[in-house]
């Protein structure tokens, strides 16, 4: 009997498919075609079922599902360093809102975003969640990039250079989602910018709109201790409680840095079935605090990795998210053992799928999925010996290590190089928005 034709063999010495928890294949196949993952099986068996068009051997790799990153503002990217070593709000108020004000434009967004992607591309990420202007020119990036994006239509209750008012946010919003609805890689949330910059009325607005098109929520809370002292000023309850009384407060909900949470809101989130998007650097950098995420595991509340944007991090690399979330949360904890391994790439994979409501397509290697996959090599010397490549993939590799990259089974890195993306025309792109930022004198 003749094989089936298939696409594409991906040979690995490890395959990490994060679902089921805990499992490690060794010398396994994943079997790609039409995008999709069709099977994944010991090497013999493989090749005793099908006949691939293509195939690619990583024999000292370990294959991940591609990483998803839950929070960015990939246009910021431009403005990487401009402002550092300052608190949120003076970091915000003085450097880049002013900034964003005079140069945030289509074409900033679009120029940024694709700087973004090939950062994350070359880093593992696949697939990442976005909040900022232009939402559009984000996508246009995203899709001219190869990358999948969940693209935030962004609503604040202040003018921009974007739009005037929430009112004009949403619509111009929601003209964009029309405009890119058809493009594979692209899905969208509602992203409200936060609790103190949007308003009752216009919470309402947005879980409206959200309840009518089943989009997600995506909005920063609790990320440091002065949102939450204002909003105890100005509306007498802390901002998650306010959320919850306004009926936001669903696994639609994707609360991004969630720093500053007692007890209580904890069990507020997980009864409602929310997911945190937990950006331990750059809640580091702005001094907003530690996320408790062991308590947060502990009463099962789905946890992803966000970046945050370039400007605030300064660097978009969920590998040294995880890293960082594990240690931070065994220290903050003083439990060693939570997170382990397994538990910190299920954050930075399938916990970020999830909370997008693309667990069914994406963040874990199983058959019926997307291919949105990751190679990471494992036997540099920095690495030797290997015991557990778990362990590696959490505490010793770095995007450094990250050999190739698929998207929906089209190959975006191939031996660390990005295949679609000119380099040199982006570093050029960046260095002419450096000038416009911050002209230097000659």
């Amino acid at each position: 009997m003749n094989n089936t034709s298939v696409d594409l063999f991906i040979e690995a010495r490890w395959i990490v498919p994060v679902a089921p928890a805990g499992l490690v294949l060794e010398y396994h196949t994943a079997v790609v075609d039409a995008g999709r993952i069709l099977a994944v099986l010991p090497h013999e068996t493989a090749d005793a079922r099908y006949t691939p068009r293509q195939r690619q051997k990583l024999p000292q790799h370990a294959l991940i599902p591609g990483l998803v990153n839950l929070h960015s503002h990939a246009a910021m990217n431009l403005m990487r360093g401009l402002a550092d070593d300052l608190p949120l709000m003076e970091w915000l108020q003085k450097h880049i809102w002013p900034a964003e004000a005079k140069h945030v434009s289509a074409q900033f967004v679009h120029d940024g975003t694709r700087l973004a992607c090939a950062e994350m591309l070359r880093g593992g990420i696949t697939c990442f969640n976005d909040m900022y202007f232009f939402p559009k020119a984000v996508g246009e990036a995203a899709v001219a990039s190869g990358m999948r994006a969940a693209i935030g239509l962004i609503a604040l209750d202040f003018p921009t250079a974007y739009a005037a008012d929430t009112d004009d946010y949403l619509a111009k919003g929601l003209a964009a989602r029309d405009e890119l609805r058809e493009e594979a890689l692209l899905t969208f949330c509602l992203a409200p910018h936060a609790p103190y910059t949007v308003s009752d009325r216009s919470f309402a607005k947005v879980l409206t709109l959200a309840e009518q098109i089943e989009l997600p929520i995506h909005l920063h809370l609790h990320e440091t201790r002065q949102e939450i002292d204002d909003s105890l000023r100005d509306f007498g309850v802390r901002p998650l409680e306010r959320l919850h009384r306004l009926g936001l407060l669903s696994p639609g909900l994707i609360g991004v840095h969630a720093v500053h949470l007692n007890a209580s809101e904890i069990d507020l989130l997980a009864q409602h079935g929310c997911s945190v998007a937990h950006c331990p650097s750059s809640n580091l950098k702005l001094a907003s605090g530690i996320a408790p995420v062991t308590e947060l595991l502990q009463k099962s509340v789905n946890i992803g990795l966000g970046t945050d944007g370039a400007a605030s991090n300064n660097r978009l690399d969920l590998l040294q998210e995880m890293r960082l979330a594990a240690l931070l949360a065994k220290g903050a904890s003083g439990r060693a053992e939570t997170p382990n391994a397994h538990q910190a790439l299920r954050m930075a994979t399938l916990g970020g799928a999830q909370a997008l409501g693309l667990e069914t397509k994406i963040g874990s290697i199983e058959p019926g999925k997307e291919a949105d996959l990751c190679a990471i090599r494992l036997d540099s010397v920095e690495l030797a010996p290997c015991y557990d490549p778990v362990s590696h993939l959490v505490y010793c590799a770095g995007r450094e290590h990250v050999s190739d990259v698929w998207v929906a089974g089209r190959a975006r890195v191939a031996d660390g190089q990005l295949i679609e993306n000119n380099e040199t025309e982006l570093i050029k792109l960046a260095a002419l928005w450096q000038n416009k930022i911050c002209p230097r004198n000659v």
